[in-house]
């Protein structure tokens, strides 16, 4: 556990210190994210402070690896592709490149993870290695993608991750998830907590797609590692991830019913609806929060003995704090009476 500990504390030590020193660049450089209709911040705020975190994982989970004498493998494989992701996504967040090449380059990471996991997706127990491999690569994207939308209010993509991270750490020590994904799951949660001393409300940062976009990807590459085996692993790694997972893809069904264009920019997420609606960042993320820790419970005590009775209540934890913070904005937008 000490051991454990120290890789969060190195985690959160060095993304705090990059977060910082990245901040003073892209303030130099006017790399600002400006306000507009669509935006929760009122202030140009510098964007790109993901390069900080995932330069803070990947230097504290490969330096611990090798500490630890164990082969770096895929792990290493996965934080070179998230490297390369937040290389590319930190040029759109300068330039605004193509849809077609960003999702080219999602979906070149989500190959290489794929192999980095030799060839087994979240479904291996129980599909045909090409159904499970086109299954977990459409899910993996998806994955990529909500996280990037969910990044619309301070400190929630930083939150989200820590619990994730959180969770999976959780399952490697209980013995449901490789115990290989420890230390990247304790550098994702320093990492995340260091960012989050610039990003929480109001942030001074923004991760920007440079940190959304190879974040998604890895905390998708530490759920499909610890999904492959199948039974309990699979019901808690879909459970972990169930209150981003519910809101982006509720809110783009209900898009997609009204006819709108499922890549146009807007602020309809149930989080962004509560903001909306007078609840602060923070107390938004507090909800999240409180609905994570319910599924992280879920993931480590139920899955284990009732896989199906994790999902179903995971369900209704996630899905109760969507339609609590969407009625918190939609009660806001009501006329008076």
């Amino acid at each position: 556990m000490t051991a454990i500990l120290i890789i969060v504390g190195l985690g959160a030590a060095l993304s705090c210190l990059a977060t910082r020193a990245v901040l003073s660049l892209l303030r130099r450089a006017a790399v600002l994210d400006h306000p507009n209709d669509r935006s929760s911040h009122v202030i140009p705020t510098p964007r790109g402070g993901g390069i900080a975190v995932i330069a803070a994982i990947a230097t504290v989970a490969l330096g611990a690896t090798v500490v630890e004498g164990a082969p770096i493998g895929g792990m290493g494989i996965a934080l070179a592709l998230a490297i390369g992701l937040s290389v590319v996504s930190f040029i759109d967040d300068l330039r605004n490149l193509s849809a077609g090449v960003r999702l080219a380059a999602h979906g070149l990471a989500v190959a290489g993870g794929l192999w980095a996991l030799d060839g087994q997706g979240a479904f291996a127990a129980y599909l045909p290695q090409p159904l499970d491999l086109a299954l977990t690569a459409l899910a993996w994207l998806w994955f990529i993608n909500l996280y990037n939308f969910m990044d619309g209010i301070d400190g929630i993509v930083g939150s989200e991750t820590g619990a994730i991270a959180v969770g999976v750490g959780g399952l490697a020590l209980l013995g449901l998830a490789p115990a290989t994904l420890l230390a990247p799951s304790a550098a994702a949660l320093g990492a995340a907590l260091g960012f989050l001393v610039w990003n929480w409300h109001r942030a001074k940062i923004f991760l920007g797609d440079s940190g959304s976009i190879p974040i998604g990807f890895l905390m998708g590459y530490l759920l499909v590692a610890t999904a492959a085996p199948g039974g309990p692993a699979l019901a808690a790694a879909l459970v972990l991830p169930l209150v981003f997972v519910i809101d982006a893809s509720v809110t783009l069904i209900r898009r997609l019913a009204r006819g709108r264009k499922p890549t146009e920019a807007h602020r309809e997420h149930a989080y962004q609806r509560a903001v909306q609606g007078g609840w602060s960042h923070a107390r938004v993320c507090a909800a999240t929060l409180a609905a994570n820790a319910a599924l992280i419970a879920l993931a480590w005590w139920v899955a284990p003995v009732q896989p199906w009775i994790a999902l179903v209540a995971g369900l209704a934890v996630a899905g109760s704090c969507y339609g609590l913070l969407l009625r918190v904005g939609t009660r806001a937008s009501e006329p008076a009476v």
